[in-house]
């Protein structure tokens, strides 16, 4: 066990899971609603929800290994979880036309992928053979 954990693994479970689950749950509200806080209110339920399980499953993934900072795990993973969920929820906020918000999104998530991945893996060789 290292002493100095890093939690890049955790945040990034806890951000790609977050991107699937809330971006279909959205897209299927979005199409099954034209009440925008109908939507809202799903998502941050779900949010929340999903973001203590998720937080819940890597503490005891990460503690079956006898690793000892689970708890650091788990708390990385929630938090990355919320702040993406936060982040694709505020669309709703900020606009008005649905499309643009269904739109916006979308390009969330996208940017998200890319900048994260890229923030965290910059000078790892990520892409060496």
């Amino acid at each position: 066990m290292k002493n100095n954990y890093d939690c890049r693994a955790a945040i990034i479970l806890g951000m790609h899971d977050a991107i699937v689950s809330l971006t279909g749950l959205i897209a299927g509200l979005f199409f099954a609603f034209t009440d925008s806080n109908i939507i809202i209110i799903t998502c941050i339920i779900s949010s929340v929800t999903a973001s203590l399980s998720m937080g819940a499953a890597n503490y005891l993934a990460t503690k079956s290994v006898h690793h000892d900072k689970a708890m650091m795990s788990a708390v990385c993973t929630f938090t990355a979880y919320m702040a993406t969920c936060f982040l694709l929820i505020l669309p709703f906020f900020m606009f008005t036309d649905r499309y643009l918000i269904f739109s916006s999104i979308i390009l969330m998530s996208i940017f998200i992928i890319f900048a994260f991945n890229l923030f965290f893996y910059i000078g790892q060789g990520f892409y060496k053979l």
